[in-house]
């Protein structure tokens, strides 16, 4: 019988999300949030742009949607600006029994240490309590960052020290709020945006460290190391969701450090550019203007980059379809994991069965 799953909402990820439950032979879409009202009753085909209908309409009552009692809900909403009130929708769905697969927030991709003890045993204690289980992933924080280079050191002899990088030209990310207000591309460099705060970089990808960490059998010292630099806009341009003034913020390369009595051993890293040539001194794909890097240095010391791109070429596409299908095919594995917070250390291998028909 095919698991019920809900897709909670239908943005840049979750129209791509609601492609993947459909593609997926063991999944049964059933339900559709969306916060929007103008698209409340509209069809979850024509919302995902597949060009038919899925008998499916969307709704903005979430009490609704929870009573029809889904084995799953795929979460995919804009969880950034609201951390606490999403932590508070996931924690009524574990606790009304239902697992859920998320793509945020990203610090309970792993938040053993990231958050309070406390904050952490509650959120898994909804689960428990609700016989449900919650995994947070995606592509960053997510399988270029947790699964991928902890399978790459089961090749290793010895391992100095794991690095995790993104490097991106965000140029075509469509998401305003996070390219001005969390990483403030077109402001001022006298200001200091949400996301270059003390604490809020090791708060948002302080979890694949920690994660990497507890894969390695680390004990790391406290606090994680932060580190960033940033650069102008020689000249003024517009990007698909906003303007970069000249000498306004542009380019972006941050630093999450692991250390162990002192030396560095796990290293999470962005290098985000909004307009390809930008801070040509900083490191670059090896073609195209996206990827994720994995460097493990050591004996041997590898390096993989997992290159990617849409159908029409686009990398911040394939992103959002990469995110939206690390969750679509981990539904049945969640289902079936234990009550509570789980994460990618907890669960087997996740493949995309099914999908090459």
């Amino acid at each position: 019988m095919a698991l019920r799953v809900v897709e909670w909402s239908t943005g840049t990820v979750g129209r791509h999300a609601i492609a993947g439950i459909d593609a997926r032979p063991e999944l049964e879409l059933v339900g559709v949030w969306v916060s929007n009202p103008d698209k409340a009753g509209r069809d979850a085909g024509e919302l995902a742009g597949l060009g038919r209908e899925l008998g499916v309409r969307a709704t903005s009552d979430g009490d609704a949607l929870v009573a029809l009692r889904p084995d799953c809900i795929v979460h995919t909403a804009m969880t950034d600006d609201r951390i606490f009130e999403a932590v508070q929708d996931l924690v009524f769905f574990l606790e009304s029994g239902i697992n859920v697969v998320s793509s945020g927030p990203v610090l309970l991709q792993y938040p053993w240490g990231v958050l309070p003890d406390e904050e952490a045993e509650r959120i898994h204690a909804a689960g428990v309590r609700g016989g449900a289980s919650l995994h947070v992933n995606g592509i960053d924080p997510g399988f270029a960052n947790d699964v991928l280079p902890l399978v790459m050191t089961s090749l290793s002899q010895r391992i100095d020290r794991v690095r995790c990088t993104e490097i991106a030209d965000y140029s075509t990310y469509d998401q305003a709020m996070t390219m001005t207000g969390l990483f403030g591309f077109g402001r001022r460099l006298e200001e200091t945006p949400f996301l270059l705060q003390p604490g809020v970089l090791a708060l948002g990808w302080g979890s694949v460290v920690r994660q990497i960490a507890a894969g390695l059998g680390l004990t790391l010292d406290e606090p994680l190391v932060e580190r960033y630099e940033r650069l102008p806009a020689e000249q003024g341009f517009d990007t698909v969701c906003c303007r970069i003034a000249e000498g306004t913020a542009a380019a972006l390369r941050f630093e999450v450090v692991g250390t162990v009595g002192g030396e560095e051993k796990v290293v999470l890293e962005h290098i985000t550019r909004t307009a390809p040539g930008q801070a040509p001194d900083w490191p670059r794909p090896a073609h195209g203007d996206g990827c994720y890097r994995v460097e493990l240095t050591g004996q041997p010391s590898m390096t993989v980059d997992l290159h990617h791109h849409g159908e029409h070429g686009d990398h911040n596409d394939s992103g959002m379809i990469m995110t939206a299908m690390r969750l679509v095919n981990a539904v049945e594995a969640v289902v079936n994991a234990k009550p509570g917070i789980v994460t990618a250390l907890d669960l087997p291998l996740v493949t995309g069965r099914g999908l090459t028909g």
